[in-house]
């Protein structure tokens, strides 16, 4: 009963700083005044935005495909492909950013055998990306700092979510050195299966380092496309400054406190490039509303992938 009301008051939270968010940033900048800066001289923009993120899914489907090691082998690429764009379809259902990934996992798991070394592949891949992302920070923040006066707390707080990062990163490689306690492993046998998926990677590590390295092409995309949301809005930004500032937005908007970052999203986006370079909020708040456009074209994939498993079965 204590869980269930716990859920719920969490819950709770996320919709009010949802709606909160949304409601702000519509109040402070008309819906209307941020979406007359979109005009027909952004549709080349959106067809790069949609093609990158076709090439952002391949890269992520490659990814999770190396990681599983033989077994990854053995399943065509474009099945790793669709697992991904299901997992993004629930991403817009459920109330997180990590609700796809529980479900593709474990519907990939079930249907090839492999859920503990799926799980584990999936949360390599979540963290690698992490590192991958904030590693461009503070490669570009040089950069940035030389012209720009970006707060200490923005920096404070993507050092604090790097450190978590390697420490997970970590404690999942040699989390076989830790004993679950009897009681445990007889009520979650599971616990055991995903220790030794972990920790499986010491002994290939190609394949870890080469998730790496797959996460920094990934992070490369991820830039271009923020860059091309800029671009269709007829305002030019220095790669570096986007690389800075998505970092600030995407660890803000993985804070578990609002629905997939929502509301959040924007006004963070507003502030940085607002209120540290000047551009005007309503065309900051017309390129970050167009950042929706791929997540509903990984989400129409989805549907379809969803739909397609559905009728085999």
């Amino acid at each position: 009963m204590q869980k269930t009301m716990t859920k719920i008051i969490l819950n709770t939270i996320k919709v009010l700083v949802t709606v909160g968010g949304i409601v702000y940033i519509f109040h402070k900048i008309p819906f209307f005044d941020a979406i007359s800066n979109w005009n027909k001289s952004a549709l080349p923009w959106l067809a790069v935005i949609l093609f990158l993120t076709v090439i952002l899914m391949a890269i992520q489907a490659n990814r999770w495909r190396g990681l599983l090691l033989d077994d990854g082998k053995k399943v065509k690429f474009r099945t790793f492909y669709a697992y991904i764009a299901l997992g993004y379809f629930f991403n817009n259902l459920l109330p997180s950013g990590f609700g796809g990934d529980a479900v593709k996992t474990i519907a990939f798991g079930k249907r090839f055998g492999n859920t503990a070394n799926s799980v584990a592949a999936i949360a390599i891949s979540r963290i690698m990306g992490i590192l991958a992302m904030i590693l461009s920070f503070f490669i570009a923040l040089p950069f940035v700092v030389a012209k720009y006066q970006v707060p200490l707390s923005y920096t404070i707080t993507v050092s604090v979510f790097a450190l978590v990062a390697i420490l997970v990163v970590v404690g999942g490689l040699f989390s076989d050195k830790l004993k679950i306690p009897d009681k445990l492993a007889l009520k979650v046998p599971f616990l055991l299966k995903l220790q030794n998926a972990f920790s499986i990677y010491r002994s290939h590590p190609k394949a870890f380092w080469l998730s790496g390295l797959d996460s920094v092409w990934l992070q490369i995309v991820t830039i271009l496309i923020h860059y091309a949301y800029f671009r269709a809005v007829g305002i030019d930004v220095d790669i570096a400054i986007i690389t800075v500032f998505t970092t600030i937005m995407v660890v803000f908007t993985m804070l578990p406190i609002s629905i997939n970052g929502i509301g959040i999203r924007e006004n963070v986006q507003v502030s940085l490039y607002t209120g540290l370079l000047g551009i005007p909020a309503d065309i900051v708040l017309a390129s970050t509303l167009l950042s929706y456009l791929p997540l509903l074209f990984q989400a129409a994939q989805g549907a379809l992938v969803f739909a397609c498993l559905g009728k085999n079965k």
